[in-house]
């Protein structure tokens, strides 16, 4: 399988994208998808979500003060 950038995947192979998704690659072609949880129900006027690509995970933080975090109540992926 060749991947969007033109990487060339053995078959039954796995691996993680620079942008921390989880593919593999098989005889019907590559399946890709993301390893990481979205936080989808905080409160976006105080808060904002920063996703780090090293941890492939996001952290929900006061826009104000970036030490404290704000809860999320509902995350998806």
């Amino acid at each position: 399988c060749h991947d969007l950038k033109g990487e060339l995947h053995e078959f039954d192979s796995y691996w993680r994208t620079d942008d921390c998704y989880d593919c593999s690659c098989s005889r019907d072609g590559i399946n890709c998808c993301s390893s990481f949880a979205t936080p989808a129900d905080y409160d976006e006027e105080k808060c904002a979500s920063i996703f780090n690509k090293e941890t492939c995970t996001y952290k929900v933080v006061e826009k104000d003060d970036h030490s404290k975090e704000c809860p999320v109540y509902k995350w998806v992926g």
